[in-house]
């Protein structure tokens, strides 16, 4: 099952067909994917499954319904073990971006997060999750798919963040720090703490 996060409201990628309880089973098939996502937008529902029969096809038929955007990010770790986030839209995040033509997914997300936050000597560590999520762009849906790689670096300058991506500050956060950053964040960013472990 994937989760696709709508506005911050999740919507469900199944292959199982379960008894509808508090949200709503539509057909990938035949579903209007933008009449449901401006519902989601809109707070008419809080939360839908997708039902397609084919697991390992499941995504694929959500991407041929809407455009995708692929992008990179960092979870990124410094000498003392805090993580690096951003602070933008009045909400903490990790720093991420869109992939540029013939860029490597790689080369996107340590790009990004030094853009993003003015830290070099990053060192690229294992694959995370991707996270999925449906932003509007320019009077259109998209599903961004972001590549999530963990970070270390052994900077020891002061972030900078980047203004005119609108980012208002980057902070080295601990783990105390990070639950409570958390707690202002968004769903993608919480699932990836989660299912990666890494606030035990």
């Amino acid at each position: 099952m994937y989760k696709v996060f709508v506005n911050d409201k999740p919507l469900f990628l199944t292959n199982e067909i379960v008894k509808e309880t508090d949200f709503q089973l539509f057909l990938l098939e035949s579903i209007d994917i933008e009449q449901l996502i401006v519902k989601m937008f809109n707070g008419k529902i809080d939360k839908a499954y997708l039902y397609y029969p084919d697991e390992k096809e499941i995504l694929k038929k959500l991407k041929e319904k809407i455009p995708v955007q692929k992008a990179g990010g960092g979870l990124v770790y410094n000498q003392n073990g805090d993580v690096l986030f951003i602070f933008r839209n009045g909400k903490w995040d990790l720093p991420k971006g869109g992939i540029e033509k013939n860029e490597e997914i790689e080369f996107t997300a340590l790009r990004e997060v030094q853009e993003e936050t003015g830290v070099s000597k990053l060192k690229l560590g294992r694959k995370l999750q991707k996270t999925y999520h449906i932003f509007k762009r320019n009077g259109k849906y998209k599903l961004k798919v972001t590549h999530w790689f963990e970070m270390t670096t052994t900077f020891q300058g002061t972030p900078q963040p980047q203004a005119e991506e609108g980012i208002e500050k980057v902070a080295w956060l601990n783990p105390s720090q990070i639950q409570q950053a958390l707690q202002n964040s968004y769903e993608n960013i919480k699932l990836l703490f989660e299912t990666e472990k890494l606030l035990e």
